[in-house]
């Protein structure tokens, strides 16, 4: 077996939400990290959700079956003819 060297990295966590500006650019203001500081920057964009009464359309409405253990257009079958 060969030693595998696991560095562990420990992250810092800051979070802010901004608007992206002009040609695409993202400034960032006030950060807790020093000058030279290494930092991973991670864009995440909110997903839009659809509107919920489009989505399921008949939800929350009123439903009623009428003999709902009956056939359906059993009299189209040929067979019964």
């Amino acid at each position: 077996m060969v030693p595998v060297n696991l560095e562990v990295h420990m992250l810092q966590t800051y979070r802010v939400e901004t608007t992206i500006a002009e040609k695409g650019t993202l400034t960032v203001q006030g950060l807790p990290f020093h000058k030279g500081d290494k930092v991973e920057v991670i864009i995440l964009s909110p997903v839009r959700q659809p509107a919920k009464s489009k989505r399921y359309p008949l939800r929350g409405k009123l439903i009623r079956y009428d003999a709902p253990f009956e056939g359906v257009a059993e009299d189209d079958w040929e067979v019964r003819r």
